[in-house]
């Protein structure tokens, strides 16, 4: 290498990067090219820098390409700081959809800084996400969940089933194709054990972090960050979100151990006691009902013994008036309940009451005359009533 090539590389290296300083931050590749008529194809500070020089120092075209590949560099390096920064959201279903509002009015997420990037398996509920909660809050919709991964640090997952957690995930454009080193995935879904396991170590092995995240809880307290999380797996992921995500979304988080499946196991516990105590308070409404007895003033002393609970508080009223609108579907909590029921045959523990309230749920859900399976939970009411011989189970079944 000649001495005038050491001066012009040494020249190049030190001055380009402090004129460009000086040059407009927005300024486009396309732009630069309607530039190239001017010396050096790019702006007029430039231009000057090189007349200042003999000609022989510089060249067109070294010029130019030093200049567009440090614009090209810094842009996309700006851009993927940008996106790298984004909470991530994967499934705007019953749950997911009150979770991600929450993530958005509780701050979490939601500034151009700092964006919510969601996907769902039917778009339209993301853009009625995004249109319900107006223009103060930046989302942006993903085509895929691969690109929500790749857009973000952390992203949560919520799908209903097992089937639409393992479709998802392990698509070609699923959420594991996104995963890569640095990237943390957060799933809470209630799945088998087995279930978590795998994708947690599908995500582990590319470099991310997983954390299980099952909650309990249905659409009302996930729209009114009421939820409980029961979490395993990354201790450095939950304490990342625990006060920054989890705590938006939910009352409580709760950390069961550093091996996935734990937050699954106390997932499964809980709803399989809740199941059965809907089926329990379902029989105990419909005796009450067939003896003769006003079910709301049952309901009223129920809720004033040492029985009382939250939930038959919120069911009962809807139970007797047949409203049994979703908020978690009876087939999901039945999903739960076999879960449940394997779990307790996996571990050797006698389990014939709720396996008894698993098979109840079970028919509920397959009789195609009630057709209640998309229905409350509560619903399970309907099939004790269609059960039952009594004259006031008779005469509701025609109403």
């Amino acid at each position: 290498m000649s001495f005038k090539d050491v001066v012009r590389t040494l020249l190049l290296s030190l001055a380009i990067p402090l004129l460009l300083l000086l040059l407009p931050p927005n300024l486009s590749t396309r732009s630069r090219r309607s530039n190239e008529n001017t010396t050096c194809g790019t702006s007029p500070i430039v231009a000057a820098f090189a007349f200042s020089y003999p000609r022989h120092f510089f060249d067109k075209k070294t010029l130019l390409a030093y200049t567009s590949t440090t614009f090209t560099s810094n842009t996309n390096h700006q851009q993927n700081n940008i996106m790298t920064n984004g909470i991530g959201f994967v499934g705007i279903g019953i749950m997911g959809e009150g979770m991600a509002a929450r993530l958005l009015t509780q701050k979490i997420a939601g500034t151009q800084e700092n964006p919510l990037v969601i996907w769902n398996r039917t778009q339209s509920k993301c853009e009625e996400l995004k249109k319900s909660l107006g223009e103060g809050y930046h989302v942006i919709i993903k085509d895929t969940a691969k690109e929500v991964v790749e857009a973000c640090d952390v992203t949560y997952s919520m799908l209903s089933t097992p089937e639409a957690s393992k479709a998802v995930f392990e698509a070609q454009d699923g959420v594991l194709a996104g995963v890569s080193t640095g990237k943390s995935i957060v799933d809470c879904a209630t799945l088998a054990e087995a279930d978590m396991k795998r994708m947690s170590t599908a995500v582990i092995s590319k470099g991310g972090r997983f954390l299980e995240a099952p909650v309990s809880g249905s659409k009302v307290p996930a729209a009114t960050g009421a939820l409980i999380f029961l979490c395993a797996g990354s201790k450095d992921l939950f304490d990342q979100v625990k006060d920054n995500g989890l705590n938006a979304m939910g009352k409580a988080s709760h950390f069961f151990s550093e091996e996935v499946g734990y937050g699954t196991r106390a997932k499964l516990v809980v709803n399989s006691l809740m199941g059965t105590m809907v089926a329990a308070y379902g029989e105990a409404l419909a005796l009450a009902e067939n003896v003769g007895l006003n079910p709301s003033t049952m309901i009223e002393v129920i809720g004033q013994g040492a029985i009382q609970s939250p939930v038959y508080a919120l069911k009962g009223p809807k139970m007797i008036v047949k409203d049994h609108a979703p908020n978690f579907p009876l087939k999901h909590a039945h999903k739960d309940m076999k879960l449940a029921s394997d779990m307790a045959k996996e571990a050797k523990v006698e389990f014939s009451v709720m396996d008894k309230a698993e098979e109840l749920f079970a028919t509920a859900r397959d009789d195609e005359e009630l057709n209640v399976a998309d229905e409350d939970f509560s619903a399970v009411f309907e099939k004790i009533h269609k059960e039952s011989e009594g004259h006031f189970s008779k005469k509701r079944k025609l109403s």
